[in-house]
């Protein structure tokens, strides 16, 4: 057991060969994946993303329908450094894509880095850790899906690795902490402003760092920690104050929208909805790697080591179960539980490590080990050029096909001026802004308390003076395609929603009279 030990200081330093493989195999991936798609998103919150950020460039506002304020970015982080590519006149594809594919990048590293700290001595922990991070498919979906998953992910390496820098004994002297300190806290205020969740690890990481108290001096780590949190409360300061005075809460509209959309599922048992969340996740390398973690638990224990160790593998658990208690959906792959698989990753990778060595005083368990270890590489490497590449082209299709279709045909024939009532806002704002009604209730708080009662919603749309509503079939008011106050007079007939069981997206004129033109 002893052979995996901590090193002094964890290091990017010195990569080798195999791990400059890191952002090589990024690239050639995710490439791959924007060459058989086509270069457009995933997913139409996407486009919510560039709309805010591209507003705020040629407004200066923070906003989805220009000139009317609102908290729907779920990632204001993310949502400014979209609006850098705009200030700079970077082809926003080029540079969303471009962020995405860093990120993932970073990560890979990041987590190549992390696993030589846990195991300096192996030559394979740190360019399998790394590569089998970059190489997973739901990463690769994540860092070309135009979403703020990737850097969050990224971030969330990033701090773990600043906490364990703590482990070194190096830094135990001189007045470098305080700076540290500050350091930690900017990181894992850039971490919350990238999504919410930043929070937990940052408390995570707090408590894991007073419980370790590197360095054996609490004066030390009361500064540490005062720099820390003076540094994230100021950082956090700004984007909270906005929301408060925007929707009277700390977290922007998204999050109430989501929760109230998960309503039916909390009629499910905890255990049911922790199944269903990870059932897109079991389709995946990290399925093969769960032995692996299991060995990681089972060497931090057994050998004593820092409570900092068992971060990565906490920070997974803990995500999981915050979204199985609080928001239990697993929509477009389980993307919101994609940030737990990174570190995931890492402790499985390490854990099967330790695993071959072990195995090696047996005939029985160098077979048992070694097969793992195969496995482990062949599945990885058929999810991400079969299953997650050929999710993520049909992704980007339906999107295109059904969303930004939509959307262009709303430019070319409806009057901007007329009300428009819209479920997906997300292509509709980029191509075609205009007021409208968020029936999702992203842009539209509002209308959050009427998502089950249809009737309710029909009546907001006419008081309103709603003019055209565009939804696919289940996201109509009450679901009943020949309602009277339905007159279709657009249809996508986009062939991959088709061939995946799903509807396609359609514009209904409205009219209260019962009678359509």
């Amino acid at each position: 057991m002893s052979s995996i030990t901590t090193e002094p200081r964890p290091s990017i330093a010195g990569l080798d060969r195999a791990i400059m493989l890191i952002p090589i195999l990024t690239i050639l991936l995710t490439l791959l994946y924007l060459a058989t798609a086509g270069g457009n998103f995933p997913l139409d919150d996407s486009w919510i993303h560039q709309t805010y950020a591209r507003n705020l460039v040629e407004y200066g506002e923070w906003s989805f329908v220009p000139g009317q304020p609102s908290a729907a970015s779920s990632s204001p982080l993310y949502t400014i450094i979209l609006a850098v590519g705009y200030r700079l006149g970077i082809p926003y594809q080029m540079w969303t894509h471009g962020m995405g594919i860093a990120a993932l990048a970073l990560t890979g590293l990041l987590g190549a880095a992390l696993a030589g700290r846990i195991a300096p001595s192996s030559g394979v922990a740190r360019p399998a850790a790394g590569l089998t991070i970059t190489a997973a498919w739901h990463l690769i979906w994540a860092a070309v899906s135009g979403m703020e998953t990737p850097i969050f992910a990224m971030f969330v390496m990033l701090s773990i690795w600043l906490a364990w820098r703590e482990l070194d004994p190096r830094n135990a002297g001189g007045r470098s902490f305080i700076l540290r300190g500050a350091l930690f806290g900017g990181v894992s205020a850039l971490t919350t402003l990238t999504r919410a969740e930043g929070i937990l690890l940052t408390g995570l990481l707090g408590l894991m760092l007073v419980a370790a108290r590197p360095g054996r001096s609490w004066s030390r780590l009361v500064l540490y920690g005062a720099s820390a949190v003076t540094v994230y409360v100021l950082m956090l300061a700004p984007y909270l104050i906005y929301n408060l005075q925007v929707t009277g809460g700390l977290l922007p509209n998204t999050a109430a929208a989501k929760a109230a959309d998960a309503t039916p599922l909390f009629f499910e048992n905890y255990l049911w909805r922790l199944a269903y969340l990870l059932e897109p996740l079991a389709a995946g390398v990290q399925i093969v790697l769960l032995p692996g973690m299991a060995a990681y638990a089972v060497w931090l224990v057994r050998e004593r080591k820092p409570i900092l160790l068992a971060a990565p593998l906490l920070w997974s658990i803990l995500l999981i179960g915050l979204y199985a208690a609080a928001l239990p959906l697993n929509i477009q792959h389980g993307r919101y539980l994609i940030p737990a698989l990174p570190s995931a990753i890492l402790c499985g990778v390490v854990g099967i490590v330790w695993l071959l060595r072990q195995g090696r005083r047996s005939m029985l368990g160098r077979v048992l080990t070694r097969t793992l270890a195969a496995v482990a590489v062949v599945v990885t490497v058929t999810f991400a050029l079969g299953l997650g590449l050929s999710a993520y082209r049909q992704d980007v299709a339906i999107v295109d096909q059904e969303m930004v279709a939509s959307a262009l045909w709303l430019k070319a024939n409806i009057p901007p001026e007329d009300l428009l009532i819209v479920h997906d806002i997300g292509a509709v704002g980029y191509f075609a802004p205009r007021p409208l009604i968020d029936i999702a209730g992203l842009v539209n708080p509002e209308v959050i308390p009427l998502l089950f009662d249809p009737e309710g919603m029909w009546s907001l749309i006419e008081a309103r003076g709603g003019r055209y509503l565009m939804a696919l079939d289940n996201q109509v008011p009450g679901e009943d395609l020949s309602d009277p106050r339905l007159c279709r007079v657009f249809t996508t007939g986009g062939e991959a929603a088709q061939r995946a069981g799903g509807s396609n997206m359609s514009i209904y004129a409205l009219t209260f009279s019962g009678n359509c033109p």
